[in-house]
């Protein structure tokens, strides 16, 4: 056990240099290492809100386009349900709270009704509570029928909406670092995101603010959009500004061919022609075939890639087509790629929302500012007080019950620490409170491991053996313990990080990466400081008081 070969010497040596190169970043300036060497880490460690503070912003839920949206979704199921049931209609309009249609035969309504009141779905579920239905049905004093979305089921879609929107704020901001954010759920209609690290908010308020509804559509053969403006829009087409060029517009079919909710990926690139800033997206097997058919039959004319946005600060729709091309040759393959008028930062910006997903309806920033640590200067300098009065208590302890190996063991865990910190820097890991316990719960655990290899060396000088037996033997006695008992603590660490979120992932991170470091420094770093001391020192006694 205490022999130890080059490549292991070298082996311990590498890692504890890395650990300290990969620390050292957090105690320079940013000024500093800007003239860093460029081979050497520039990463650091990043603190969480509780430490640091960041960005603070308040987004409400636009639920006037929630329910437009909703009411334009409900105006396509009623066609699809009387065309269907082949029941002609001669009107079918949508107004700001409900769906009207009006019948050619009057005699159908009750066959109408029957057909239009599948539509509508049951609130909640039996473990809510709650009945009723999400659409009413009813019959209009003025020979129209009305399918209205009833004052339940909109408060169930806008709370369905914002539970969604949570989700895809949280993989937006994901994509962009590895930040424990603090996303929460306010009232009824508002969502509270805090991002650590961060003073200016705007891009971050420009990722998770747009709508990114990507959608595909059929161009018209014929007609552009200035032309229908002159004359009169076809039924069931819709005008739509062109990226590049604002003052040319395309003339488009209302009906997506694909939605953008069919998109499996979504990744930045660049064009192998042009090397100009590309978005290169895929389909899953259902879009794949259905754009390939169309594609298919359309060769020769152009579809667009139309990316809604939501709503501008004026009050506007965001709505522009990003790209139309005219279809070569049929798309089978199920993946394509977006040009248009990129830089790299937009380019990647859109691919991570149209991969994260878009947002059910517009979020309005209603409060925007910078938030400082939660924790106040006074808590965090009493947290540093403590740590440093607890360091020197557990050094001073270290020291009088083992003397020279207790100088080994604190060497050890200095060299833990460094390990955990330079780990967390180099993945962008974030520090928080929790975090802190974590640290300390690990300088705890090296400290136990060390203690158990040292009693059980005592155990096996009592039992008379040599010094280099005792030595040899307390190392391997402890192994098996010290494996078992850091074992069922990384169980718990993985389920942490499984099923938490937020601050308990980041204690659950540095508790695991604590346990890794442990194992490492008090059967490598601590036992080859002794078995260096063993060979160098010639009375081959174990120094006082171990």
């Amino acid at each position: 056990m205490l022999h130890f070969s080059r490549f292991k010497i070298g082996f311990v040596v590498l890692v504890c240099l890395m650990g300290a190169l990969a620390t050292l970043p957090n105690l320079l300036s940013q000024e500093t290492l800007k003239s860093w060497p460029s081979f050497l880490p520039h990463k650091q460690l990043s603190l969480g809100l509780d430490l640091k503070g960041g960005a603070h912003l308040l987004l409400q839920m636009d639920s006037g386009e929630l329910r437009k949206d909703w009411l334009k979704s409900l105006r396509g199921d009623v066609r699809k349900k009387l065309r269907d049931a082949r029941i002609r209609y001669k009107g079918l309009g949508q107004t700001k709270d409900l769906v009207r249609v009006k019948l050619v035969d009057e005699s159908k309504k009750e066959d109408a009704l029957r057909v239009l009141r599948t539509i509508p779905q049951p609130l909640g579920n039996a473990f809510s509570g709650s009945s009723g239905y999400d659409v009413a049905i009813e019959e209009g004093f003025d020979g129209f029928i009305n399918v209205e979305p009833t004052t339940a089921g909109m408060q169930q879609r806008i709370s369905n909406a914002v539970t969604s929107a949570i989700e895809v704020i949280r993989r937006r901001i994901d994509n962009i670092g590895t930040a424990e954010p603090s996303i929460v759920r306010q009232g009824v209609d508002r969502i509270l995101v805090q991002y650590p690290g961060i003073g200016n908010t705007k891009r971050l308020k420009e990722l998770i603010g747009k709508t990114a509804r990507l959608t595909f559509h059929d161009v018209h053969a014929t007609t552009s959009g200035d032309e229908a403006r002159q004359t009169r829009i076809p039924l069931g087409y819709v005008i739509y500004p062109d990226a590049d060029d604002p003052g040319y517009e395309h003339l488009l079919r209302e009906i997506p061919i694909i939605y953008g909710e069919d998109l499996v990926d979504a990744q930045p690139g660049f064009d192998q022609n042009t090397n100009e800033p590309i978005i290169s997206f895929r389909f899953n097997q259902k879009a794949a075939v259905e754009f390939g058919r169309f594609t298919a039959q359309n060769v020769g004319r152009p579809f667009a890639i139309v990316l809604d946005n939501g709503i501008k600060d004026d009050g506007t729709p965001d709505i522009k087509v990003l790209s139309a091309p005219v279809i070569r040759e049929p798309i089978l393959g199920g993946s394509g790629q977006i040009s248009g008028n990129f830089s790299v930062q937009s380019a990647n910006d859109l691919a991570v929302q149209i991969r994260s997903g878009a947002l059910p309806a517009t979020l309005t920033v209603v409060e925007e500012r910078t938030v400082g640590p939660s924790l106040g200067a006074d808590s965090i300098e009493a947290g540093e007080w403590a740590a440093l009065v607890g360091g020197i208590g557990v050094a001073g302890f270290m020291i009088f019950a083992y003397g020279l190996f207790g100088v080994f063991a604190l060497f050890a865990v200095f060299v833990n620490l460094l390990l955990i910190v330079g780990t967390m820097s180099m993945i962008g890991s974030t520090l928080t409170l929790p975090g802190i316990a974590g640290l300390i719960l690990t300088v705890g655990m090296a400290v136990d491991a060390n203690v158990l290899i040292y009693e059980r060396i005592r155990e096996e000088m009592r039992n008379g053996k040599q010094p280099i037996s005792a030595i040899d033997g307390g190392f391997s006695r402890a192994f098996g313990t010290i494996i078992d008992s850091n074992l069922t603590t990384l169980i718990a660490g993985i389920v942490m990080f499984w099923l938490g979120s937020g601050p308990i992932r980041g204690f659950a991170v540095t508790l695991s990466l604590g346990i890794f470091a442990t194992i490492f420094t008090a059967f490598l770093v601590t036992r080859l400081m002794v078995a260096l001391w063993v060979a160098r020192q010639k009375t081959r006694k174990i120094p006082a008081p171990l």
